[in-house]
């Protein structure tokens, strides 16, 4: 009855797939949210076998797509009575423009908008749980980003670079305001930066393009293992301090000062009404 329930995002590779593990072999009762079935279906193979438990679970869950973000935060809801951590994980980079089903930038849609409903969904859950926590990797690339409110979904001029460091301050500006209306409940939020990590974040998901460049980076020496990106994050899971803070950034399991403009309680407040009405959500 004491095990505490997990579920992480985009867990079937990198750093996802390494918290499973760890958290696993530390007696955390395990869900899996994987957009593709067949990886999933391996990495669970694999992160049962590494970690030794037979406490981990898969459910397939595509953060490009509102609607199944909706059935999948159903069938959750529906089985289980109570969430202790959400781990929002999952990230993608594209070196082109992509767009989810709802028509979103790929980055802002998955990386941001997909957690920032299912978080929602989950909520209750997570309140059900005598210490709820809510994780979020974000980026210290999020110092180089800001919200292009002329053109969020970066029709015109993307770039790789805007396009994931505008969805990693979306992270931040996310998890202060969450904090912010979280703090009368017993759950908290916080998020973190991981470091330079070397994981398939880059790789097309369909294409597989960026696969050899990545495996030349994986060598050089500024590269950590997807183990050593994923300590903030099981830190923030499983450390007991953490439960005594909320709307925190960390880096190698410290809290670190954010930059001002990610301090900007006004555009971070508009940037959550605006994510509302991208994915449908009115306040509770």
């Amino acid at each position: 009855m004491n095990t505490k329930r997990v579920l992480i995002t985009g867990a079937n590779s990198g750093m996802g797939l390494a918290s499973t593990i760890e958290l696993a072999k530390r007696g955390y009762e395990v869900i899996m949210g994987c957009r593709n079935e067949e990886r999933g279906q391996k990495a669970l193979q694999e992160a049962r076998e590494k970690s030794g438990s037979d406490q981990i679970t898969l459910m397939k869950c595509d953060l490009g797509s509102l609607q199944h973000i909706r059935e999948f935060a159903e069938q959750f809801n529906q089985k289980y009575d109570r969430l202790d951590v959400l781990l929002n994980n999952a990230g993608v980079v594209n070196l082109k423009r992509q767009e989810t089903e709802d028509g979103f930038e790929m980055s802002i849609g998955v990386n941001h908008l997909g957690h920032f409903l299912l978080t929602h969904l989950l909520l209750d859950a997570l309140k059900a749980s005598p210490q709820g926590r809510i994780v979020v990797v974000s980026s210290g690339a999020y110092k180089i980003g800001k919200i292009h409110w002329d053109d969020p979904h970066l029709h015109n001029g993307y770039t790789v670079i805007k396009s994931y460091a505008q969805s990693k301050i979306a992270n931040i500006f996310f998890t202060r305001v969450m904090a912010e209306k979280l703090k009368d409940t017993q759950v908290t939020i916080n998020c973190l930066h991981p470091g330079a990590v070397a994981t398939n974040i880059g790789v097309d998901r369909d294409t597989g393009f960026g696969k050899r460049i990545l495996a030349g980076v994986a060598y050089l020496p500024f590269f950590q293992t997807p183990e050593q990106g994923a300590e903030t994050a099981i830190f923030l899971v499983d450390d007991s301090s953490v439960a005594q803070h909320s709307g925190m950034y960390y880096y190698r399991q410290k809290i670190h000062k954010l930059k001002p403009k990610a301090l900007d309680d006004a555009e971070a407040l508009r940037f959550w009404e605006w994510s509302q009405e991208q994915v449908g959500l009115q306040e509770q």
